[in-house]
């Protein structure tokens, strides 16, 4: 049973942080996220101003 519990416990220890992956992965997911929306941000728009305009003229 000691050995197991130091293989796990070894094994979080050995993967404690990984600081500039993970603002790297951060970053760019950010930059991902802001160039899509910046494209799609109109023709979404579009969608749901047509969509609510078609829900308005259904009386």
């Amino acid at each position: 049973m000691g050995k197991l519990k130091e293989k796990i416990v070894g094994k979080f220890i050995s993967e404690r942080g990984d600081v500039p992956g993970w603002v790297l992965v951060v970053l760019m997911t950010t930059g991902l996220v802001t160039a899509i929306w910046t494209i799609a941000a109109p023709r979404l728009s579009a969608i749901l101003r047509n969509s609510l305009d078609a829900m308005n003229n259904i009386k």
